[in-house]
């Protein structure tokens, strides 16, 4: 069957059919040419945000601040009010049914810090998908120059959606939702209660773009995805996507298992995501810990080191004495612990063996330097016990930890604690797996390192694209 555009459409038409259970192209028209996306961009709001959620960046209970910007979006609206409060699983419910572009605005916002932020990481999970020919601008898809996509992209996101959130998917065929302000009704439930099958994804329509609509419907084990570009009226659209999905389940094999999309790896949030296009910061950016995902930390992040307010001349003899003294402090420490052979074994502390160099007399101190003087030791006695240096500075205290993640449940956070400290053995071995709740979340801690075994831990997790940030003593 030859199948044609439909004869007056209100803007470029393209469409593309993909047998979703492996991604195989079945059909396409123009599925290459670059057109505007409407509020098929939202597929791409509500994808981060489930990512951000399973990612410990924010749950579905987290509080939402609406901005003045997103408040002032143009209809398709909840109608949210400037420094209103609302979850977030109501905004995700307003943008995936009704398609509220306030709803859209302030997801993106409270992910990103403002919508220009969210807009870069929707373009670098675009191209970790594989949409080669998407440029993203905002975070509801009305028109703006340079927001743009093809109808093959948003056919893989619409795979993507499908398959790497199943959890969430429901959302799309929802005929109606509770969005916490009220009700609201999906805007495809022509569709979804007339064709056979079907159950989502997302429709768009701005004047520029047309009638847009990815569309998927199952039916037995096939299940197919079917998007257009440029329809004339909602009707119509609907008409040319059912004719769409007929051919595609006429040309997809009723057997075979499914071959499940590649979730894109994580990008979190950049660093350049704080920074607004006028290099100021970012409106409503939250003072929060910066997780980066796509590379390894390229500079140290201990402060420098004070200036000295004495000469190195003279700094170079206390150096040389106070590592005379140190020398003394351990024979003593060796010679209380041979007399107290009673006394119960303890595990002997790490140190560090410090060989001094061979007959290296330490340099006379000088002049004017006046040192605190130390009274005579008493006799080594049992009560010298307690008193026994055991670690000789706190810079090597295992005072230290890291973060792997923020999560909905404590066996999310647990699990990742186990599925962390089997990749990464080397640094991890003997830290503490700790599980801190908060308001908002699960925390997934190690604790129990050191500073430089935390710093290393990170970088290497880090290199391996896994989140990770340091905590310091409290």
């Amino acid at each position: 069957m030859l199948l044609v555009p439909l004869s007056a459409m209100a803007a470029p038409y393209a469409a593309m059919v993909m047998d979703a259970r492996t991604g195989k192209v079945l059909h396409t028209d123009n599925a290459d040419t670059r057109l505007h996306p409407a509020s098929l961009t939202k597929m791409m709001t509500l994808y981060i945000a489930f990512e951000a959620v399973e990612n410990g960046e924010l749950t579905m209970d987290t509080l939402v601040t609406v901005s003045r910007n997103a408040a002032s979006e143009p209809p398709s609206k909840l109608g949210l009010r400037e420094g209103q409060k609302i979850k977030l699983r109501y905004l995700v419910r307003a943008a995936a049914v009704k398609s509220a572009n306030d709803a859209a605005t302030a997801i993106g916002e409270a992910i990103s810090g403002s919508e220009a932020a969210f807009a870069r990481r929707m373009n670098r999970t675009a191209k970790a998908m594989g949409m080669t020919r998407t440029s993203f601008k905002n975070a509801h898809g009305l028109t703006e120059n340079g927001h743009l996509s093809t109808a093959r992209d948003m056919t893989i996101l619409g795979r993507h959606v499908i398959y790497d959130y199943p959890q969430y998917y429901n959302l799309f065929s929802r005929i109606t939702a509770d969005a916490g302000v009220g009700t609201v009704s999906h805007t495809n439930r022509r569709l979804l209660s007339s064709y056979q099958g079907a159950d989502g994804i997302k429709t768009g329509y701005t004047r520029a773009a047309g009638f847009n609509l990815v569309a998927s419907a199952q039916r037995g084990n096939e299940r197919v995805i079917a998007t257009v570009f440029g329809g004339s009226s909602t009707a119509s659209r609907n008409a040319k996507v059912a004719e769409l999905l007929d051919l595609g389940f006429r040309k997809s094999p009723s057997g075979g298992g499914v071959r499940a999309p590649g979730k894109p790896e994580y990008q979190g949030q950049g660093a350049s995501d704080l920074i607004a296009d006028n290099n100021s910061p970012a409106p409503g950016a939250r003072a929060k810990s910066i997780r980066v995902a796509s590379a390894a930390v390229t500079r140290s992040l201990r402060p420098q080191v004070r200036p000295s307010l004495v000469s190195p001349a003279d700094v170079a003899p206390l150096v040389a004495g106070v590592q005379d003294d140190i020398e003394n402090m351990l024979k003593e420490v060796q010679s209380v612990a041979a007399v107290a052979p009673s006394a119960p074994a303890k595990p002997e502390p790490k140190t560090v063996s410090v060989a001094p160099a061979a007959s290296i007399k330490p340099a006379r101190r000088p002049q004017g330097v006046v040192l605190a003087s130390n009274p005579p030791r008493a006799e080594a006695t049992p009560a010298l016990k307690a008193e026994v240096v055991t670690r000789l500075s706190t810079s090597g205290g295992r005072h230290w930890g890291i973060n792997v993640g923020r999560y909905s449940s404590r066996f999310e956070a647990e699990k990742v604690m186990l599925k962390t400290a089997l990749i990464e053995t080397a640094t991890l071995d003997g830290a503490l797996r700790k599980v801190n709740q908060g308001k908002r979340g699960f925390d997934a801690n190690f604790m129990g390192l050191t500073r430089d075994q935390a710093d290393l831990a990170c970088r290497r997790l880090q290199a391996r694209q896994i989140t990770c940030f340091m905590i310091g003593p409290s």
